[in-house]
């Protein structure tokens, strides 16, 4: 094996200053006294510090910490999930008080084990978020939940501000990468939660440098946009552990501008991409862009009726 194959030497632009400071620590303690779960922490997002120390944002994980699905770049632990606690979308929703967020992202492992892929428990998250911070806007990240319509009607009906589901990586990659999932799923999936609830904006993310081609970036831009989808993160691939795939390639800054000039001229609404950009990155700006996005239309359509 080569010395390239061994080891990618991490660039300069990749190494972060940590800022750990009071509003990190006191956020960290009341997430372990809620036995509260963030994505943040189980998959070891590069921009926890940033995120709970400045921003005091926080993305929580639902239905448990232990995954259904093996996908060979996430950090999150897999194996047979506990049973259901029902009474964890009121812990959410008062840590959202606590905490006093303005925008709350709400994502879940993967669970297969259940007939609904935990749609209900999504579902109640965003009504016990919304009655008890009626002023907060709210997100969900949810796995394809099995590919079921009626499992994304029911969280559909709880009518979030944002509806994100992640396609991952590109479609040639996709069976390498993610476990059981798919990505035609993914972009029907995406399709249909549009179709369901119009006035909800969508979002997806593409993380790079495992291999895929520029055309292949573009061709995915491309899919997305077929299938109604506004808004659009990008970043950078980072290997969590030995045992999860290798990083084949370090993309520089200036090709992630170049790429979210792309997006933006596709018309995605707001783009997001970088080389510490996660799905879940500057999310409270994305909803504020959207909600501008959509006031610009119906102003276009005014304009043109008249």
């Amino acid at each position: 094996m080569s010395n390239k194959e061994e080891v990618l030497r991490k660039p300069e632009w990749l190494k972060i200053k940590l800022n750990t400071n009071e509003n990190y620590t006191g956020l960290k303690k009341m997430m372990r006294e809620q036995s509260l779960h963030t994505v943040c922490e189980e998959a070891r997002c590069p921009n926890i510090h940033e995120c709970w120390a400045v921003r005091r944002t926080a993305t929580f994980m639902i239905l448990g910490d232990t995954c259904t699905r093996a996908c060979r770049f996430c950090a999150v632990k897999t194996g047979l999930p506990t049973e259901l606690d029902l009474k964890e979308p009121e812990r959410v929703a008062d840590s959202v008080v606590t905490m006093n967020l303005k925008h709350v992202v709400v994502t879940a492992v993967a669970r297969d084990d259940l007939k609904d892929g935990g749609a209900a428990v999504f579902a109640e998250t965003v009504r016990a978020i919304r009655r008890k911070n009626p002023f907060t806007s709210i997100e969900v990240l949810p796995s394809d939940m099995g590919g079921k319509i009626e499992n994304l009607q029911t969280l559909m009906d709880a009518k979030p501000d944002i509806l994100n589901h992640n396609i991952e990586t590109v479609k040639r990659l996709t069976p390498r990468i993610r476990a059981r999932a798919t990505y035609e799923r993914s972009l029907e999936f995406l399709r249909r939660a549009k179709e369901m609830q119009p006035s909800v904006p969508t979002k997806s993310s593409i993380m790079i440098g495992l291999g895929e081609t520029k055309e292949e970036i573009i061709e995915a831009m491309d899919d997305l946009r077929e299938n109604n989808v506004e808004i659009l993160t990008i970043g950078q691939y980072l290997q969590p552990s030995k045992k999860h795939l290798k990083v084949v390639k370090y993309y520089h800054p200036d090709e992630f501008n170049e790429l979210k000039e792309i997006a933006l001229e596709k018309g995605f609404s707001h783009c997001e991409a970088g080389p510490l950009v996660r799905s879940s990155y500057h999310a409270d700006e994305q909803v504020n862009e959207a909600a501008k996005h959509k006031q610009m239309l119906g102003d276009d359509k005014e304009a043109k009726e008249a």
